[in-house]
């Protein structure tokens, strides 16, 4: 009954699916040896090493079994029932994918892989291969370039140069098509590399491995470079490249394999208040006060950085926090909101739990040096090791103790990204004139490994730390709704199971900032992160720019109220930032929705209650993305490829068109202006086939669809259009 109810909710049926034809090949060819397993619905999974075998306990991103497919709940591990020393190719087949085992330059024998997708008809496609044109490099290299078993890794795959790759995590780079990019995979603030993708040839690709390296996307090669590892692991999925729904079913795919999110508690979904920062305890509950007295929804409000004594005491500091639990009611019971706090990974040595921590070995330390890996205010500091499940349990144990039986239940894990403070320099702002030192980032050493073996972990494993208390402390399961959430600035594949909000770091509060925002929330979207937000008005100011983050200035008080109104058409609707204004310090600078004058304040007030109004909607979406891996913001590709040629050649070429419009859920298309001093906005509505007629949300204003529309677009007016009834939709029906 189980399979046959997976085959019905995925796309199969039984007459049809082609079983594996094979639990597993090993290939052993030279000192090499790769095991090739079939995995999930239409997908294989390969591992690769030199010379000496896994272990079994590398860190790996995916589930064994998958959460759908034929396995039957059984594990695959290391199995399989073939072997090969590449002397005749060898073909496997899992659904509607084929893997064959192909010689050099095509000649007999196989050691060398591609991967082709049975189409409905019966023809094939070729999807990928190894890299190997005639007398190239081999498309799998290893080196080994220091002491020990680690090894560095280059491996290689064909492409085409109208191939279009989504996903790869987010950049600033203004793209959704990430063809042409180069990729470092190391993070840092604003930038959470991750080596998930699709393309629209119809695959999808997860390099599941956790080491520092790079993705390059080129003309007729894509490459992956893992800069130490003992262990290559990557999984390919196929899906029907003629379907409408091709992008629905990769994302169903991989999702299957890297988690599914549960559904987020119903408090996240509406309006979320932040600012750098509230500094203590009365000026929480006077924020609360003035929101009810303006009945102004909100529904979590947010406690920033530097709110406690000493860094890694993951407390509020007394002094200024003197009755947490009062506040938290105060605000609750004035407002219904919920608190978030924030905390950081580092630890000072002048923290109260430094020394606990360092005697049982749960900080990290570095491959050379004292062990200190950042700086901060004038003291060094270390970062507790996530990758430890002894540190995990010790930060969870000081977060419920200190806050959680306060009151503050939601956590936002900024500075998240591993290694350093997740800056891409040292000496973190230390100097006025001494900003960016050009080190190599520490190579920190960890529980599980160094900095360029794992360092791609860290950040999975801080989501996951915190993700493992709210279990323990809700007595809920991983499959059971999200009792609270948390928010971190970085991730990696996989990261949606966690319960946890991404979002896009410190970014500049301009114009270009903006747009750059929308392409990096939409390879969010792809990359499998439906949970993605950002800093609503940038969060600090561009010192090019003499009007950024200032609130008293007609500039930027244009630039966010543009910025608040597509915040409200993200999976979580967040506004903060360092601003600065004419009479008072960055740190006590307003930030609430009457901070912007008179005539902007009803019009912040109106989207947030728009937010609200969208509820059912926002709950049904999630509710797909929880069950299905449905994307939440949804590029116009995913909807309108098949229906629309011209979204598909807008793709191509990054236009503004695709990289700035995108559908929110199945039936809303936003389209934010990115540009000041504009009080109208073209918008190209593809063409939706038998969905119907678009709508303009605030004229009623209809559209056939196919073309390039010019609409009003005063600040009160997001350009917003509909499929369907706007009715059907505040009820919350999707299609």
């Amino acid at each position: 009954m189980y399979i046959l109810v997976a085959l019905l909710v995925v796309g199969h049926c039984l007459a049809d699916y082609f079983h594996p034809n094979t639990t597993g090949l090993r290939l052993k060819h030279g000192f090499e040896t790769l095991l090739i397993q079939p995995y999930g619905y239409d997908g294989f999974r390969v591992r690769a090493w030199p010379f000496r075998p896994p272990t079994g306990q590398e860190i790996s991103f995916l589930y064994d079994p998958p959460l759908e497919g034929f396995e039957n709940g059984t594990a695959h591990g290391m199995s399989y029932d073939m072997t090969s020393t590449g002397e005749t190719p060898q073909t496997l087949r899992n659904g509607n994918l084929i893997v064959r085992t192909t010689g050099w330059g095509g000649n007999a024998g196989g050691y060398r892989l591609a991967f082709s997708r049975v189409n409905a008809d019966g023809s094939e496609t070729l999807l990928t291969n190894e890299y190997a044109p005639l007398k190239s490099l081999n498309p799998r290299t290893y080196t080994w370039p220091g002491p020990g078993a680690e090894f560095r890794a280059e491996f290689s795959f064909s492409a085409t140069p109208d191939e279009q790759i989504y996903g790869t995590g987010t950049q600033q780079d203004h793209r959704i098509n990430k063809k042409g990019s180069v990729i470092d995979l190391i993070n840092f603030n604003t930038y959470i590399p991750t080596p998930v993708f699709v393309s629209n040839k119809g695959y999808g690709f997860v390099w599941n491995m956790p080491a520092e390296g790079r993705m390059e996307f080129g003309t007729l090669r894509t490459k992956f470079v893992a800069e130490s590892t003992t262990l290559v692991d990557y999984v390919i999925v196929a899906a029907d490249a003629a379907s409408p729904t091709k992008y629905d079913t990769l994302q169903r795919r991989l999702s299957a394999l890297t988690g599914r999110a549960p559904t987020p508690p119903a408090f996240s979904l509406g309006y979320i208040q932040s600012k750098l920062r509230y500094e203590n305890q009365s000026e929480v509950e006077l924020l609360a006060h003035n929101f009810a007295a303006r009945n102004i929804p909100v529904s979590l409000f947010v406690i920033d950085y530097q709110s406690w004594a000493h860094q890694g005491d993951w407390a509020l500091d007394p002094r200024l926090w003197p009755n947490v639990s009062h506040m938290s009611a105060v605000v609750r019971n004035t407002t219904g909101a919920a608190l978030m706090a924030s905390l950081w990974p580092s630890v000072a040595d002048d923290s109260v739990n430094y020394a606990a921590l360092q005697a049982q070995g749960l900080l990290s330390a570095t491959r050379s040096g004292p062990g200190t890996t950042d700086s901060w205010n004038g003291s060094y500091i270390r970062n507790y090791d996530a990758t430890n499940p002894e540190a995990r349990a010790f930060l969870w144990q000081m977060l419920h103790k200190n806050y959680y039986t306060q009151g503050i239940e939601n956590f936002w894990i900024d500075q998240a990204d591993g290694g350093a403070l997740g800056e891409a320099y040292e000496n973190n702002g230390q100097s006025t004139y001494i900003q960016s030192i050009p080190y190599a980032l520490p190579n920190v050493l960890y529980a599980a490994g160094t900095q360029r073996s794992v360092g791609k972990l860290y950040p999975w494993a801080h989501q996951q730390a915190i993700d493992e208390g709210y279990r323990n402390a809700t007595s809920t399961t991983s499959h059971d709704a999200c009792p609270h959430l948390s928010l971190s600035r970085s991730g990696y594949i996989g990261s949606q199971r966690f319960c946890s909000v991404i979002w896009s770091g410190d970014t500049t509060s301009v114009w270009k900032t903006l747009g750059a925002q929308i392409a990096s929330g939409l390879s969010a979207a792809a990359t499998g992160w439906g949970w993605w937000t950002v800093d609503a008005g940038g969060f600090q100011a561009d010192p090019t720019v003499w009007w950024s983050g200032n609130i008293d200035t007609a500039e930027f008080r244009e630039l966010y109220v543009r910025w608040f109104a597509w915040a409200t058409f993200l999976p979580f609707m967040r506004t903060h930032g360092s601003r600065t204004c004419t009479s008072q310090s960055a740190y006590t600078c307003a930030n609430e929705p009457w901070s912007y004058g008179d005539h902007n304040t009803p019009v912040l007030v109106g989207y947030i209650r728009l937010r609200y109004q969208l509820a059912k909607y926002l709950t049904r979406v999630f509710e797909r993305f929880s069950a299905e891996g449905r994307s939440i913001m949804r590029p116009l590709y995913m909807d309108f490829e098949h229906s629309d040629r011209n979204v598909s050649a807008l793709v191509a070429g990054n236009a503004n068109f695709t990289t700035q419009a995108y559908m929110f859920g199945p039936r809303l298309l936003v389209s934010p202006v990115t540009r000041p001093n504009v009080s109208e906005w073209q918008v190209y509505l593809p063409h939706a086939a038998e969905k119907g007629r678009w709508t303009y949300w605030w004229s009623n204003q209809t559209f056939a669809g196919g073309e390039v529309v010019t609409v009003k677009a005063p600040t009160e007016h997001i350009p917003l259009f509909f499929l369907g009834s706007r009715e059907e939709i505040l009820s919350g029906e999707v299609f």
